[in-house]
């Protein structure tokens, strides 16, 4: 998978529990497909990767940057769908 865009930092270290998922989830629809955001936590995101997961099965991938004790850091990128998802014309800027 080819990741075009330089990571989008979304920083929920701030935000009220119930606040979390929404934030996130809104900055990943902003993303196109090929795109990823970082996810910065100070406790474990698993529960986000479990939310994610149930509403976006297969729609995004998870890879862990940093897994504590301070700082808890994952990258989501967005799955790129239909035609050019890593084929023929997939990637970044053209040819």
């Amino acid at each position: 998978m080819t990741v075009c865009a330089s990571s989008i930092p979304v920083d929920v270290r701030k935000l009220a529990p119930h606040d979390r998922y929404p934030v996130a989830s809104a900055a990943f629809h902003l993303l196109d497909g090929g795109e990823s955001m970082e996810l910065v936590h100070g406790q474990d995101l698993k529960a986000l990767k479990l939310e994610f997961e149930s509403s976006l099965p297969g729609k995004f991938s998870w890879a862990w940057l940093e897994q504590g004790p301070a700082v808890w850091r994952a990258s989501l990128t967005r799955v790129k769908s239909g035609h050019g998802n890593g084929g023929c014309c997939g990637g970044c800027g053209g040819a």
